[in-house]
């Protein structure tokens, strides 16, 4: 019989082990404990990471758990760890946000938004594994559809699109610098063009 330090004690090194979140039933499986039992524990673990001053928080994102970097310590890390991917350019956010919001979404769906050509904007963020083809339109010519992946939900510390702002909460014309920046989970994004083909 494991004790629950023992079990804490699993849960944190396959958590931080893990690149990507695992999900509850993959922690059950690989932990061999019961779900109440495992969620009492995560939620434990979460609260004592909270609480104390510690780098590192336990979120649920992307449909699972995963150990990551507070938020306040993001610049301290960056200096030893290069971002991978760097910065997004306006025209990527404002891409990637229409893919977001109106997913499944072609790309010539997406250019009559933006007014513009986006085919360099899609190999970039098929690059970045941020979005992917997730089908074909049944139209003519079949073209592609595209949707956003687990890693754009890690990127911005949501667990499902279902916690994306909505676009009426967004401000049009309060958009920093900053939130050019996608490391540090800005997402830029031209609401009066998205909100106008709902």
């Amino acid at each position: 019989m494991l004790f629950k330090e023992d079990i804490l004690a699993m849960l944190e090194a396959v958590l931080f082990v893990s690149h990507e979140p695992l999900s509850l039933d993959k922690l059950i499986d690989v932990l061999g404990i019961d779900s109440v039992e495992l969620k009492e524990i995560i939620n434990e673990y979460q609260a004592s990471l909270n609480l104390s001053e510690r780098g590192v928080e336990l979120v649920n994102v992307a449909g699972g758990y995963k150990l990551m970097t507070k938020g306040s310590f993001h610049e301290l890390v960056e200096k030893v760890i290069k971002p991978q991917g760097g910065q997004l350019s306006r025209a990527a956010l404002e891409t990637l946000a229409i893919i977001a919001y109106k997913q499944p979404v072609t790309r010539s769906e997406i250019e009559d938004i933006r007014g513009v050509n986006i085919d360099s904007m899609i190999y970039k963020l098929l690059d970045k594994e941020l979005i992917v083809e997730v089908g074909r339109k049944d139209v003519p010519g079949h073209p592609n559809l595209y949707g956003t992946t687990d890693r754009f939900l890690m990127q911005l510390g949501l667990n499902s699109l279902d916690e994306l702002p909505e676009l009426s909460d967004i401000p049009v014309n309060e958009i920093t610098q900053d939130e050019l920046d996608f490391n540090n989970q800005g997402l830029a994004i031209d609401i009066e063009r998205i909100d106008e083909t709902n």
